[in-house]
């Protein structure tokens, strides 16, 4: 009899987000145990409880999915279980936190098919409104695609530099940071190529008078789904819609059109982990997921 598959969800917060929770139990996993408050110290530990009660054929139907909220930490996180287990006894890692790796990939690769025409994100001028996990993540991300990026915080440089710091050590990704405050976003805005709003839900980061002054813009995208509009005139369903700025030309992708990107790459790579062999996933591979899903 075919032992069914667990898949245990750690996560330093409080509480596994229940979107997460969902996903997995959709996608094939039978359990879904939830641990709250872990934090790295706790990872090999609980890494070993999980493996080595199931034997060499268990393995393959159990699952470690990290969370969380800090991207660092959460990679971390994604090391130290990987480096915890000993072959036969290994399973399959997945590490999303707060949904921030495969959202970043679905704005980005969505981005990315976008402007295939235009040879892709490389060489272009990438601003990303929004210092926070999945601005970071995307930064990486349009970083490794060849692109010039700048990853702005409207509140201050100080936070923005924050997170360029953290994904300079931690993923190598040389990344600007800038302030995009009233004083600053027109300027900014004015040497875009790909835009991408990764604020907070219901904050409007971009108006469409300040869209005006994005005359090189080719693309942007824009990833909050509760109004008002991250980037106005942006609506939540536009998927590669002509997008109303300063130069005419440039296409938009509303929250809910990378959402899909995001949905179908997060399921995929939870069934993916109950395919067979053991794999490990984490941001590269959820862009290359969401690239795939992109590609049909």
């Amino acid at each position: 009899m075919e032992k069914p598959a667990i898949l245990h969800m750690l996560t330093p917060a409080r509480n596994m987000s229940p979107f997460d929770v969902n996903m997995a139990i959709d996608a094939g996993f039978q359990h879904a145990q939830t641990y709250g408050g872990v934090t790295p110290g706790d990872v090999a530990g609980l890494t070993q409880d999980a493996i080595f009660s199931r034997g060499p054929k268990g393995v393959r139907r159990t699952g470690i999915f990290i969370g969380g909220r800090e991207i660092d930490v959460a990679a971390e996180m994604l090391q130290t279980a990987r480096a915890a287990m000993t072959p036969p006894f290994v399973v399959s890692l997945f590490c999303d936190p707060s949904g921030s790796f495969t959202t970043a990939a679905g704005a980005v690769a969505a981005l990315e098919r976008a402007l295939a025409a235009e040879d892709g994100l490389a060489g272009k001028r990438f601003l990303i409104l929004g210092a926070g996990p999945v601005g970071a993540a995307a930064a990486v991300l349009a970083a490794g695609c060849g692109a010039q990026v700048r990853l702005a915080s409207h509140s201050s440089l100080e936070r923005a530099r924050k997170f360029t710091d953290m994904v300079a050590a931690k993923f190598g990704a040389a990344v600007e940071p800038v302030c995009s405050d009233d004083a600053h976003r027109r300027g900014l805005l004015a040497e875009t190529d790909i835009l991408l709003g990764a604020a907070k839900a219901g904050v409007q980061v971009v108006s469409r008078a300040e869209l005006g002054a994005a005359s090189r813009l080719a693309a942007a995208a824009d990833l909050n789904a509760v109004p008002p509009d991250g980037i106005e005139g942006l609506g939540v369903l536009d998927d590669r819609k002509p997008l109303a700025a300063g130069s005419g030309r440039a296409i938009g992708i509303g929250a809910l059109a990378v959402g899909q990107v995001k949905y179908q790459t997060q399921r995929r790579l939870f069934e993916k982990m109950l395919a067979g062999e053991a794999v490990t996933l984490g941001l590269a591979e959820c862009f290359e997921m969401a690239r795939a899903v992109c590609r049909e």
